[in-house]
């Protein structure tokens, strides 16, 4: 009858007594071996050689360090154990202590940033086809966030996405609101570009759990600001000695009269414009974001913004000079200033001073 050969490991936590730091310290080494075959690793922790006791492998005394490092050593011993059991259950690869060493560290998972930074480049290889400009940018930002995240509270400069828990996506959501300073809805909008991307590895089987299954996203009822009719025709009036300010008010009255978001003003070219049986002049243009086909009708105001910029659709090709979104929110809160309007303007702030004012 053949013996089955039962596998054994050992996990053994030693310093380095002939290589020691600048600090005077030995660096701790953890040893493990899986069938007779060793693998060592430096944890990124060192203790003086006196005191460290080899024969239990920890730190002498119970004063606050040693209980410290004892206290992470033990942790550590327990994720090894922890990763051990996982391979075996995968039987995905054969468990070897070099597979072991390797998951610790992250080298034969999937990382997070990696993951999400690939997400963002597929999706900016779509522009134009599934995404917007606009969109890539909202996901980058969510990315930077993330790596700021992630150095803050963890001073990792990556996570293997299996470290990921609920506890993870909580704490993301805090340093959204109290380091990052954004509101609640703002701040979901990051939470929702992250469950993305841990879709995808759900999907890879690169996670078992979902760090988001029981998470609620809680949107907040917004009250969004708009211009009455006396504070329009006070920014219609007042004249700007800086020629940038003044397209900024000009296509921000633009977009007030004809409710075209700023990215659709943005790309808005001469063949956009028709004129119906009458001879009035429309805007006939899909929106980029939702893709459906919009007719607007060119009022008076939008019209002779229009007329006033007809020689930069001839250099051009578009029919305004749109600065980018940063810049243009910038000089809507000068604007803002200047005009005595207490209020916080946005690009945003015109279409809802359409559908609130114009259109009312």
């Amino acid at each position: 009858m053949t013996k089955i050969q039962r596998e054994t490991m050992s996990i053994l936590f030693f310093i380095k007594r002939a290589k020691l730091l600048r600090n005077g310290e030995a660096p701790i080494c953890v040893r493990v071996t899986v069938n007779k075959q060793a693998v060592e690793i430096r944890i990124k922790r060192s203790v003086s050689i006196d005191r460290w006791c080899q024969a239990k492998g920890c730190a002498k005394g119970k004063d606050r360090e040693s209980k410290e490092l004892n206290s992470f050593l033990d942790a550590v011993r327990l994720k090894i154990l922890q990763i051990h059991r996982d391979i075996e259950l995968e039987a995905q690869s054969p468990v070897s202590a070099t597979a072991i060493l390797e998951r610790y560290y992250g080298k034969d998972q999937k990382m997070l940033l990696e993951v999400f930074k690939e997400h963002n480049d597929k999706c900016r290889a779509l522009i134009g086809k599934e995404y917007v400009e606009g969109t890539i940018r909202k996901f980058d930002t969510s990315l930077l966030y993330m790596k700021q995240y992630l150095l803050a509270q963890y001073r990792k400069e990556d996570m293997p996405l299996q470290e990921i828990d609920q506890e993870f996506v909580r704490n993301f959501e805090f340093f959204l609101k109290t380091e990052k300073l954004c509101q609640n809805n703002s701040a979901l909008k990051h939470i929702k570009n992250f469950r993305k991307v841990i879709r995808i590895a759900i999907g890879n089987e690169w996670i078992k759990k979902d760090p988001f299954a029981y998470y609620r996203f809680k949107l907040e009822e917004t009250d969004p600001e708009f211009l009455t009719m006396d504070e329009i025709k006070i920014i219609l009036a007042k004249e700007f000695t800086i020629k940038r300010v003044e397209q900024v008010r000009d296509v921000f009255v633009f977009c007030i009269f004809t409710g075209l978001a700023f990215s659709d003003v943005k790309d808005l070219s001469p063949e956009h414009l028709v004129k119906d049986n009458k001879g009035e002049l429309w805007i006939r243009k899909n929106r980029q974001k939702t893709k459906i086909m919009c007719n607007i009708p060119v009022l008076p105001v939008a019209a002779s913004i229009l007329d006033k910029y007809k020689d930069v659709a001839e250099c051009t090709g578009k029919l305004l000079p749109v600065l980018c979104n940063q810049r243009t929110n910038s000089y809507l809160k000068e604007i803002a200033d200047v005009c005595g309007i207490h209020k916080n303007l946005s690009t945003h702030t015109a279409r809802h001073s359409y559908a609130t004012t114009v259109c009312s």
